[in-house]
This record gives structure tokens, C-alpha cells and sequence, in this order.
């Protein structure tokens, strides 16, 4: 039992000699870690069947104080010292050359044809942030093809947990880190409190033993030396060579100090550190995935480096070093920073005939602003990511693309298609900038492969973060307002927090309580041409008498469940059966076409804003099923925190808002149509009566932005040349018009060849802002048409004799003035105009590009395509 607790007393060692046991947190200053006597040939002899037994650490979790209270228990003394602490280790092993080596799992091997062993080091310092969670990931995915690859062989992705920074490293902590990797789904073969720990512990604050171990070999083989300079003897030759303009470095006073003085030292209880002896001339060179060949001279750059220090802590570099070369790790793949630090790694690792792993230094991800990512920057942490509404599947594939690509211009990857196409090869040198839009658009695009069902748990937790949902709220009801505003939201989304900010809009009610409160704007020009009084006049009137349809209580969900019961996710589709209040509600509104005689906008857009206090929106009895579900004085909305006006405080509101509209904007505009000798003969109103039946124009019923907010322009190609990381992409300069030719990526490559694209007329979508794609800067798109599979690939053709630089029109779309103007980049962006417009953009059956049934035009007609019925993107 004493050499049982001897042995776990070594990690006491390490960080104190003399320590009292109400003060076990604060390590004292006079500890010694290495026995100032003890050396090979003293150490006790072991059987040869033990002396090749793999020496681990004892797993052991507990603190140090529950340590020092068993001893106390025990009658043990407190105050063991370093030499009665190795000699009981010594027991254990005869710390030969062979036992040593049996500590390395790769000895001997090429670690480049090993089952890869990866690892991800974190220190519990604080959260985990995005760049660190790049680095997990990047070793995950390695870890994960290495399984694949290596099926029943040692492929792993192990997680350590550097804590000897005492004083910042907290429980907290590290629980923050594993919880961040675990919601990102970056599960870990061996960690921390595994049951079997193969290579463990896996906390470095239980390996000092090791640790102690390892450094005392070095001492013995004269690899090592302890080193007694004072603080302020270092200090001095610090301060004299930054004088003289040298390179601040230890002069090595005692690397080859008489071990007479080295023992009368010892003897008189002097504080020591312990250095590492850089071998004359030695040089370390090292093949980077990432940066190439790297190479130092280490005598002259680091001189002999402290590997323990006064107190007995080992130092980061030493504890990493043993660390890696204990567990078998193969490649380490981590940030930059880091590079300088494999100087003293390598030198470790070689003194110790470990073999090295192959590295991988990953460049640092930079704000917008060029400047390295902070929380000046937005959200930085996993965590934050988590409560803002991102997906794990999206956070992976965001953070995958910072720096690696796969040769295409795919930027959406499954999980396993990541760990398909991930090569540590294809990371690129260059810093990676972390753009939140980009992000969000990457989010979005993972949302829209999932249901609405896939999504409930993840937008029930938005809505509890938002307060929404009553403390012990049914959770059927719960579930079911979630299913809805899920629905409502999906087609929008960028987040999942987007669904509850879009609840919390629907359910209030953005119309003023006058007219004059109104600012200007497409709200205030509709009720001015007079459609708006009478329709909403008569919705009042109707909803006071009983005769507007509403929701059904008993069935609120119909609007949002298609016939197999299913969650619907477009915009302009409600569910519900020919009985359902949406039929009902769509029959209303026909009659109340007919009887004012009213149709398309003039119809739908008063509706509208009558009845949400918007403009634009989802699909209006989805929205009125939703107001209904939360107006239910025994449902599950928290009124306190939610701001829900009610379909008749709605109708009291926008009774009070028809009162305060000037007479002159109550009914419709009338103009005068005049004989051909200019007499009068009729008045009519400007919106048409309702004729026969005839085909909708799409027109009239699209709610999206205006065509003429795309800055499409006939560019021609002057130069095309390969993109240099990417297979598939090809770089472009095309003549605008500008006084400078755009430079624009296209993944054009697989569809046809360099020569078929110089010199060609094409249309440029000019208003995207400028991104870097694969480091290539590209400000603009090639606009194609394609197949519905997206196997053939076009590009769309201006006429012959079309301008350079001449902006595409669209009949029935006023391009001129200052409504016609594009969008500005900024804007066009974080709206994502052109993803809400790209569905409406299509070739019809003879290949003409239109937009609502309207061909795209130039000055010299209209433009073509090979493609019909195909997508213009």
C-alpha cells in the first residue's frame, strides 16, 4: 500500500515538496521534482517479463488534497521526498533503454504508413472558439477516413487536456470544451474518465509521473542538466545582450558545470530548473503538410530551454513532446502559432529516440477586417454559435471550408462526405477570413435539407432561449406551435432563431394607429391609390358580423400539413381539405374580388397589410392559424415576454387606423378616357373590373423583390486561365464596361473547355459584393442555365450585336429612374436577393431566359440559351 501511494505521490512531487495541507491550491515555491542523487545504475533490477511491461501513469482523478488526506489517514508522512518517491518507482521498472522505448507505440515505425492517431489538445482555459474548433475538426476528419482506411488498427481521435497552467485551468472549463465538441459531434475514441484508457490518463495533470521519468532519463544520459542561475543573473544576461543587439538566449553558465558544484549545490538545497542540452550544430527539419519544408538551426535560435522549472512544473513544450510520442500520435494537425514551438519538440522527442509525428500548421482565420478573429469580431465561441441557432452539420461544414477545399466549387458537405473528400494535403497556406454572412448562407442551405420534423427539437430550444413558452407548458402544445412556426419560417431561415423571430413578428402587428405615423414608402403608396380603405373597411365589418372565416380551433394545424401530413415549407402553399378554413378563406377572398371588383396586388397586397401589418410574408391564413394558436388564453405563449395582439384587437386597430386615412385616398383612382377628337365620354378606375375567367399572370400574385434589383450586364471574356487549388474552378477577366476588366471565378471547368469561353459574350450578375474564392478574388457570376440535375451546363447568350456593359431589361419592370436602380452589393447580399429571386429565373421550352414569363432583353433583342426548361443561375 505505501509503494502504491508512493507511486501516486510522484505527481504530488512534481508540484510541491513541502506543502501543507490547508493550502494544497497554492503550489509552493520550493519544489523539487527529480531526485538530486538517484540515477541508472541505482535503480532496482526487475524481472526481464517486466522490464518490457508498458509503463503508464496510474489513472487517478482525485485531487491533490483528497491524496494528502489519505496519507494523512494512513500515518504516511506528508513530506516524502523526490528521492524516496523514485526509489519506490523504481520497483516498478529499471527505467533501462528498452523500457523506455516500450513507452512509444510508433518506435520504429513510418508514421506516415501508420493508422493515423490524431489528437486535439485543448487547454481548459476558457471556451472553446472557432479556431480551435477548426483544429478538432481537421483531426477528426483525418481520424475518421483513418478508421475507414485502417479498419480493426489503432486509427483514433484522441483528446488530451492540458492543464498544468494551474492557475487558469478550471473544471469549468474543460467541461465547456468537451460539451462544445460533443454538440458539434466531435466524439472522441480516447479522452478524459475513459473507462479503458489505452495511452491515459489523458489529463496532464495526471501524467506527472511520466513526466518525472522521461526528464530524469535525459538527466542520466547527460542529455539534460539542472541549471542554478537566480532570476536576476537571467535578468542581467537578459538585459546585456538586448544592449550588445544578440538574440536574447540562456548563456548555458551550467551546461558543463563541475558535479562537484553541481552536489554542493544540491547539498546546500539550492533552487535549480532543469535545461534541455541543445546538441551542438543540430538542426531540425521538418516536412510540413501545410507550409513545405521547415527547417531551424537549433543551437542558434533557442540556445538550452528550460524543460522543468524551479517548481518542479514541467513546461508546456516537455509535457507535449512525451505526450504525443506516449500516445502514438502520427500527425499533428494544428494552428500556425504553434510552429516555432516544434523546434523544441522535435528536439525533445529525438533525444528520447521517439519518433516524430508528421505536422500540419494551419494558418490563422482573420476577421473582415484582416485582423486576427477576436469578440470584437461577433460571436467567437461554440457556445454562442449554439444559442444563436446554428447547426452542428453547418458549423462543420463552415468550418471545414477555412482553409481546405476539395479541389471543386462545392461549398455544401454532409458529415460523411467530409470525411470522404478531407485531405490534410489540400489545406492551404493562406489565412482563411471567417465572413458571418457566408456562414449564415451555409446554415440556411443545411436547413433546407432537413423537415420541419427534423427541426422541432432544435427550434423548441430556440424558443425556451427566447422566453417564448410558459414554465410547465403542455408539451403536446408546445410541440405543436413549434411544428407551425417551423413551418411558417422554414423557406426564410438562416437559423433556427429565425423561426421565433419570425413568430414574434407575425404575432404582433406592425400597422400605425394613423395614417400620419405612416413613413413613407411602398406601404403608403398602395393605401394612397385607394384600394386599401374599402378593403379593409369591409374586413372590419365582416369580422363584426361573423361572416370573415377564422382559424378552427379544433384543427389548427391544417394550414400547415400537406396531404400526407406533412410539414409544408413554401411560402404560397397552406394545407387543409376543401372543408379547411384556407379553402374557405381563398373562397372569401374571390367574393370580395368580385364584389369590389379587385384582383391580383390590388387585391392580395391591402389584404395583407390589413391583416398582419405587413406588406410581405408567408403565406396569410399560416399566419392567422398561428395568431390564433397564441391568442388562446389557455395555451402555451408566455404573454409576459411575447407581444401577441389578437385577431379582433387587430380589427379594433386597423378600424381606428381606416378612420384617420384622408377622404381623397378611400377609393380607387379614376382617370377620364377620351375620343380620338379629344371630347370626354367615360370615367373608369385605374384597377380593371374582374372579366371572365382568363389565365393568372404570375405577376400578380408574386410577392418577392423586383427583377431590377440584379444588376445583370453583357460582359465578353477576355481571358480564362485554371484556378491553381480548385479542379473545377476557372479563374476569368471580363470585359463590363468598366475601366477595369472583372475578375470572376466560375465552376465551369467540368462543363467546357478554356477556348470554347475566351471571347464569348456573356451576362454578369454585377451587384455581388467581392469574396475571395480559394484566395482568387471574384466579383461577380457568369450567369449559366442548366438541366434540373445540374449535368448540363450552358451559358446563357446575349445577341450578337448586344453592348458591352448594356444592363438586361425585363418587359413589364421599369428599369429607368430611381426605383429601376440595382441594389447595392451591401444590401443585395445580406438579404440574400438573389436566392429569393433564383427560383422565378428559368429558361422556357424554346431556352429564352425569363423572369415571370418575361424574356431577359438587351438593345439588340432577346438573349438565348441551348437549355430549355432548364434554371438560370
Amino acid at each position: 500500500m505505501r509503494l502504491q501511494l508512493a507511486t501516486m505521490a510522484l505527481s504530488l512531487a512534481i508540484f510541491s515538496r513541502q506543502i501543507h495541507l490547508r493550502s494544497v491550491s497554492a503550489f509552493a515555491p520550493q519544489i523539487r521534482s527529480l531526485t538530486a542523487t538517484t540515477t541508472k545504475s541505482s535503480a532496482t533490477t526487475t524481472s526481464p517479463s517486466r522490464r518490457t511491461r508498458r509503463f503508464r501513469p496510474k489513472q487517478k482523478s482525485d485531487s491533490l488534497q483528497a491524496l494528502l488526506e489519505d496519507m494523512e489517514r494512513k500515518g504516511i508522512p506528508l513530506h516524502l521526498s523526490a528521492v524516496e518517491i523514485l526509489n519506490g518507482v523504481a520497483n516498478e521498472t529499471d527505467g533501462s533503454d528498452d523500457d523506455i522505448s516500450a513507452l512509444f507505440p510508433q518506435k520504429g515505425k513510418n508514421v506516415e504508413e501508420c493508422a493515423p492517431r490524431m489528437r486535439f489538445a485543448p487547454s481548459p482555459t476558457g471556451s472553446l472558439h472557432v479556431g480551435g474548433a477548426r483544429t478538432a475538426l481537421y483531426n477528426w476528419l483525418s481520424a475518421k477516413r483513418g478508421q475507414l482506411d485502417f479498419p480493426g488498427e489503432d486509427a483514433a481521435f484522441v483528446l488530451r487536456v492540458e492543464d498544468t497552467d494551474v492557475a487558469r485551468s478550471t473544471k469549468e472549463s474543460e467541461k465547456s470544451v468537451l460539451d462544445d465538441l460533443q454538440w458539434l459531434g466531435l466524439t472522441w475514441d480516447e479522452g478524459p474518465d475513459d473507462t479503458i484508457a489505452k495511452y491515459g490518463p489523458y489529463r496532464q495533470s495526471e501524467r506527472s509521473e511520466l513526466y518525472v521519468r522521461l526528464a530524469q532519463k535525459l538527466l542520466d544520459d547527460g542529455k539534460a542538466y539542472r541549471c542554478f542561475c537566480t532570476k536576476e543573473e537571467l535578468d542581467e544576461e537578459k538585459a546585456q545582450q538586448e544592449a550588445e543587439g544578440l538574440p536574447t538566449r540562456y548563456g548555458g553558465k551550467w551546461r558543463d558545470a563541475d558535479p562537484e558544484l553541481v552536489q554542493q549545490k544540491l547539498d546546500e538545497g539550492a533552487e535549480y530548473t532543469v535545461r534541455f542540452k541543445v546538441p551542438e550544430g543540430a538542426r531540425i527539419v521538418i516536412d510540413d503538410a501545410v507550409r513545405g519544408t521547415v527547417s531551424w538551426d537549433a543551437e542558434s535560435t533557442v540556445g538550452d530551454f528550460i524543460m522543468l522549472r524551479s517548481s518542479g512544473v514541467p513546461v508546456y513544450n516537455f509535457c507535449v513532446a512525451v505526450d504525443d510520442a506516449t500516445m502514438g500520435i502520427t500527425t499533428v494537425i494544428r494552428a500556425e502559432e504553434h510552429l516555432t514551438n516544434t523546434l523544441r519538440q522535435g528536439l525533445i522527442l529525438d533525444a528520447l529516440g521517439a519518433p516524430r509525428p508528421k505536422y500540419a500548421h494551419c494558418s490563422l482565420i482573420l476577421g473582415e477586417d484582416k485582423q486576427k478573429l477576436s469578440k470584437r469580431h461577433g460571436a467567437t465561441s461554440c457556445n454562442q454559435f449554439r444559442l444563436d441557432g446554428f447547426l452542428p452539420d453547418a458549423m462543420i461544414n463552415y468550418l471545414a471550408l477555412l482553409g481546405w477545399n476539395d479541389g471543386s466549387d462545392k461549398e455544401i458537405f454532409t458529415r460523411d462526405e467530409l470525411i470522404e473528400a478531407f485531405d490534410v494535403d489540400r489545406v492551404v497556406k493562406s489565412p482563411s477570413i471567417f465572413d458571418m454572412e457566408k456562414l449564415k448562407w451555409v446554415n440556411s442551405q443545411h436547413l433546407k435539407m432537413m423537415s420541419v420534423e427534423d427541426l422541432l427539437e432544435l427550434v423548441t430550444e430556440q424558443m425556451h432561449f427566447g422566453g417564448v413558452y410558459k414554465e410547465g407548458a403542455d408539451e403536446q402544445q408546445m410541440k405543436d406551435f413549434t411544428f407551425a412556426a417551423t413551418s411558417l419560417a422554414k423557406q426564410m431561415m438562416e437559423v433556427t432563431a429565425d423561426a421565433v423571430t419570425n413568430a414574434q413578428t407575425v404575432l404582433g402587428y406592425g400597422l400605425p394607429s394613423t395614417f400620419e405615423e405612416m413613413e413613407d414608402g411602398e406601404a403608403k403608396t398602395m393605401i394612397m391609390q385607394g384600394n386599401f380603405y374599402p378593403i379593409a373597411s369591409l374586413l372590419v365589418e365582416q369580422f363584426k358580423a361573423g361572416e370573415l372565416p377564422l382559424p378552427d380551433p379544433a384543427d389548427h394545424l391544417a394550414p400547415f400539413l400537406d396531404s400526407n401530413q406533412k410539414g409544408i415549407t413554401e411560402d404560397n402553399e397552406a394545407g387543409g381539405s376543401a372543408y379547411s378554413f384556407p379553402a374557405a378563406y381563398k373562397a372569401h377572398m374571390k367574393i370580395i374580388s368580385k364584389d369590389l371588383k379587385v384582383k391580383g396586388k390590388n387585391l392580395f397586397h391591402p389584404l395583407r397589410l390589413a391583416l398582419t401589418g405587413e406588406m410581405s410574408g408567408q403565406d396569410v391564413t399560416k399566419q392567422l392559424a398561428l395568431i390564433s394558436m397564441a391568442s388562446d388564453e389557455n395555451g402555451v405563449v408566455e404573454k409576459d415576454s411575447v407581444d401577441i395582439v389578437t385577431l379582433g384587437e387587430r380589427m379594433d386597430k386597423l378600424e381606428a387606423f381606416c378612420q384617420t386615412i384622408p377622404e381623397e385616398y378611400r377609393a380607387a383612382k379614376v382617370e377620364e378616357k377620351k375620343a380620338a377628337d379629344g371630347t370626354k365620354t367615360e370615367q373608369v378606375t385605374v384597377v380593371e373590373s374582374v372579366a371572365a375567367p382568363t389565365v393568372v399572370d404570375p405577376i400578380d400574385t408574386y410577392e418577392g423583390p423586383s427583377i431590377t434589383s440584379l444588376d445583370i450586364r453583357v460582359g465578353r471574356i477576355t481571358k480564362v486561365w485554371e484556378h491553381p487549388e480548385a479542379d473545377k474552378l476557372y479563374c476569368e477577366e471580363i470585359d463590363i464596361g468598366e475601366e477595369e476588366p472583372r475578375q470572376i471565378a466560375s465552376g465551369l471547368r467540368p462543363y467546357m473547355s478554356a477556348d470554347e469561353m475566351e471571347g464569348r459574350l456573356v451576362l454578369v450578375l454585377c451587384n455581388l459584393k467581392a469574396r475571395k474564392m480559394l484566395g482568387f478574388p471574384s466579383h461577380g457570376m457568369v450567369l449559366c442555365a442548366s438541366n434540373a440535375d445540374h449535368t448540363e451546363v450552358k451559358l446563357v447568350n446575349p445577341p450578337i450585336d448586344a453592348k458591352v456593359g448594356e444592363r438586361i431589361t425585363v418587359p413589364d419592370f421599369d428599369f429607368e429612374g430611381e426605383a429601376g436602380q440595382p441594389m447595392k452589393e451591401n444590401p443585395m447580399g445580406k438579404k440574400k436577393i438573389f436566392d429569393k429571386l433564383a427560383p422565378f429565373l428559368v429558361t422556357n421550352k424554346y431556352g429564352v431566359p425569363e423572369f415571370l414569363g418575361r424574356p431577359f432583353m438587351t438593345s439588340a433583342g432577346v438573349c438565348t440559351s441551348s437549355i430549355s426548361e432548364g434554371n438560370v443561375a
